[in-house]
């Protein structure tokens, strides 16, 4: 079938774009946020094509992939037509938490999907029909050497999210920092922006250890790359990490000094580093590979397009 999406979230859409359908992502002339067409900086198959905006109206699409409010609203004006569409939420709510309603709790025409269960449970999604597709990622391959003994953090916009991001904890950490990311640029510690995808996964493996700083994220699927390019974790144990990241994988907890410990500790240990970082490339093949994901998605967009979304609750 014919998708169309934005280009709104790089990792996930990689992903996303890797199923047997034809993908169409908008283009505006700014390339803007609305219409930022094929990404440069991640492989994207052929069968993702980037539409001038004025044109999606000639586009027979089956269903629109929707990830932000205002694409309802977009959807309609661009292709003229209403198309059944499918919404997916890759954020934790922000605000007044326990009491966070999601902009499509009062209607039951748009499927609802998370992509984790820590969202689910704390979004009020209302009367929205809601399933859970779990991330799938692109297996980069077991390319770790941790020859640098160095922690590598991805993280976009640290500055801006710093609290959030956790950047405000990098401090605390009695090791050689290296962040990946995109307006990474002036932190104190080694910085690499906005680099492609394949030479960030060449970069990473380099480091001992992945240190995952984050306090409020749904889960980022840097966290899972890092595991399948065999890297072990250091997290923050919040949101789905506690989830994604079993005991011999690497260490999560909620105490400071426990987290920087345990970075300070797989630094000083390349063995160490080693073993758990190959349990953590085994947890990421078993529960996040790409064939389950496209085959989970594939069932929505079927239900969707058909017009039939049984969701239980």
């Amino acid at each position: 079938m014919k998708i169309l999406l934005w280009h709104v979230h790089g990792s996930w859409t990689t992903s996303f774009v890797q199923g047997a359908h034809e993908y169409v992502v908008p283009l505006t002339p700014d390339r803007g946020p609305d219409g930022r067409g094929r990404a440069r900086t991640y492989p994207w198959p052929a069968s993702v094509r980037e539409v001038p905006w004025d044109r999606l109206a000639a586009e027979d699409v089956d269903v629109v992939v929707l990830q932000r409010p205002h694409e309802i609203e977009l959807a309609g004006n661009w292709l003229g037509r209403r198309v059944p569409a499918v919404y997916v939420e890759h954020n934790t709510p922000v605000g007044e938490v326990p009491k966070t309603r999601h902009p499509l709790a009062d209607r039951d025409d748009i499927p609802l999907i998370h992509v984790t269960h820590f969202n689910e449970l704390f979004w009020d999604s209302g009367r929205a029909p809601t399933r859970v597709i779990e991330h799938g990622v692109i297996d980069p391959g077991y390319r770790y050497t941790g020859e640098l003994p160095r922690a590598g953090v991805v993280v976009n916009e640290p500055v801006r999210r710093t609290r959030v991001a956790g950047t405000d904890l990098l401090p605390a950490f009695d090791v050689p920092l290296d962040v990946f990311g995109m307006r990474v640029d002036g932190l104190p510690y080694g910085t690499f922006e906005d680099l492609p995808q394949a030479v960030m996964h060449a970069e990473l493996a380099r480091r001992r250890v992945y240190l995952h700083p984050y306090r409020w994220t749904s889960l980022g699927l840097a966290l899972i790359e890092a595991m399948l390019l065999g890297l072990p974790v250091v997290a923050l144990a919040t949101t789905e990490a506690v989830e994604a990241v079993p005991p011999e994988a690497g260490v999560i907890s909620t105490r400071l000094a426990t987290l920087t410990s345990a970075v300070s500790a797989f630094v000083a240990d390349p063995e160490l580093a080693r073993q758990y970082g190959k349990a953590a490339r085994a947890a990421a093949l078993a529960r996040y590979g790409l064939p389950r994901f496209l085959w989970d998605w594939d069932r929505v967009l079927v239900d969707c397009r058909a017009g039939r979304f049984n969701a239980p609750r």
